[in-house]
C-alpha cells in the first residue's frame, strides 16, 4: 500500500498514477490530549486504519497525482535519525573533498555513530527546498527512509524489521561547514520526505533498491541498497543502543557517493526502485 499527505493534510491511497482521498480513514485513530504523545498517531494505528482504507477506496474516485500537493508522508516524527558516510565511495569521497570534511578527519560511521536531524526540517516534495547561507556550498544526498512502525529499545539485528512500518525516499541535504552534521542539516526543508509512505509489505527487499538522483536532468548520484556499510538492520540495532524508537520515526540510511552542490533554481529528481519518484524545486530561503 502507498499511502501519502496531500495538499490541506488530507490522506490518499496511491494507485499508478492517481490518488483515492481516503480522509475519512482518520476518523479510527485516537483522540490525545496533553500531554500529547511522542509517537505519529497514524503509523502507530497503521493496521486499523488500512483495513478502514481499504473498506473506503473503492467508493472513492481517482484523482490525477499531478494535480495534488505532496507532503511529508509522515506528518510527526518523534525523531528523525541519520546515518553518516554509510557508503564506502562517500566516505571515500568525503575524505578527498575539502568542500565535504572542511579540514575535519571523516571517520566511519562504526566510530561516529548516527545523529538527530531536527523535526522542524521535515517538509515534502511539493513544498520544495529553501536554501539558507548561500555563500556556503549546499548539497543534496539521497537516502532510503525507513519508518518506525512498532516501538523497541535493544532491538537486535534479526528482529529490526519486525519494527519497521514501510519506506520513503528521504533527501538528508546539507550546509557544508566546521559545524557540527546536526545542525548544519537541521536546516528549515532540509528533511525531504515523500513522495509516499510504501508499506512494508509492498517492498521485496529494502536491502536490494536501486537508488538515483539527478540535479537538472544530469544524474548525480546512482548505486543501490545492497552497498550500505551498516545495513537496514544493523542501523537499528545500533540506533536502539542508544534510543527507545516509536512509530513514526524517521531512519535516513545514508547517501551514496556523488553528493554536491544545489542552487537556487534547480531542480531535483529522486528516485528509489520500489518507492517510486519525486521532483523537488530548489529556492533561496
Amino acid at each position: 500500500m502507498k499511502l501519502c499527505r496531500f495538499d490541506n493534510d488530507r490522506l490518499g491511497i496511491v494507485e499508478g498514477d492517481a490518488v483515492r482521498d481516503v480522509t475519512a480513514a482518520l476518523d479510527i485513530l485516537p483522540r490525545h490530549a496533553y500531554p500529547l504523545p511522542r509517537h505519529d498517531p497514524l503509523v502507530a494505528s497503521l493496521t486499523a486504519l488500512r483495513l478502514r482504507i481499504e473498506s473506503l477506496a473503492a467508493n472513492v474516485p481517482r484523482r490525477p497525482l499531478a494535480g495534488v500537493k505532496l507532503l511529508s508522508p509522515i506528518a510527526n516524527p518523534g525523531k528523525i535519525l541519520a546515518a553518516p558516510v554509510n557508503y564506502r565511495k562517500h566516505l571515500e569521497e568525503a575524505r578527498e573533498d575539502p568542500g565535504i570534511h572542511h579540514q575535519k578527519q571523516v571517520a566511519e560511521i562504526q566510530k561516529i555513530g548516527l545523529f538527530l536531524k531536527a523535526t522542524s526540517s521535515l517538509v515534502g516534495p511539493a513544498e520544495g527546498i529553501a536554501l539558507r547561507h548561500l555563500d556556503r556550498r549546499n548539497d543534496h544526498e539521497i537516502e532510503l527512509a525507513a519508518v518506525i512502525g512498532k516501538p523497541g529499545r535493544d532491538i537486535p539485528r534479526a528482529r529490526a524489521f519486525e519494527h519497521i512500518a514501510g519506506y520513503c525516499i528521504g533527501l538528508d541535504m546539507t550546509v557544508r561547514g566546521p559545524e557540527e552534521r546536526s545542525l548544519r542539516k537541521s536546516v528549515d526543508s532540509f528533511t525531504v520526505l515523500g513522495p509516499w509512505f510504501v508499506t512494508a509489505d509492498a517492498i521485496g527487499d529494502p536491502s536490494a533498491l536501486d537508488l538515483r538522483l539527478a540535479v537538472n536532468g544530469e544524474v548525480r548520484q546512482q548505486a543501490n541498497t545492497r552497498d550500505l556499510i551498516l545495513g537496514i538492520a544493523e542501523l537499528i540495532e545500533f540506533a536502539t543502543s542508544f534510543y527507545t524508537v516509536h512509530p513514526g520515526d524517521i531512519l535516513l540510511t545514508g547517501t551514496p557517493e556523488g553528493v554536491g552542490p544545489v542552487q537556487p533554481g534547480d531542480r531535483l529528481t529522486a528516485e528509489i526502485q520500489g518507492i517510486g519518484r519525486m521532483e523537488i524545486a530548489v529556492r533561496a530561503a
